[in-house]
């Protein structure tokens, strides 16, 4: 795949980024650049490779999935002028 300046202006128009002419040359370049190496990604041999989420292997942490309030109810409404049973207590707006 090859960009080309038109391109990379509608790219730029497109992100709201004003480009020069000189600059649009420039990152045509760079882009091209960029997408040859992605390319050349794509030509390895990945077969019999394990997926991973980290250079070294480790187990996943997993917790029970269950639904508390969280304990912390106490806590958010410590500061609150007025509370009613860990509810906050507002004035009246509407009339």
């Amino acid at each position: 795949m090859s960009v080309d300046t038109a391109t990379v202006k509608r790219v730029a128009r497109l992100a709201r980024i004003a480009v020069t002419d000189d600059d649009a040359e420039r990152m045509t370049g760079e882009l091209n650049a960029i997408l040859g190496f992605v390319e050349q990604l794509g030509e390895v041999d990945v077969s019999g490779v394990d997926a991973m989420t980290s250079v070294t292997p480790m187990e996943m942490k997993k917790r029970q999935d269950v639904v508390t309030d969280g304990g912390k109810a106490d806590d958010i409404v410590a500061n609150a002028p007025m509370t009613d049973e860990n509810f906050f207590l507002v004035p009246k707006v509407v009339e």
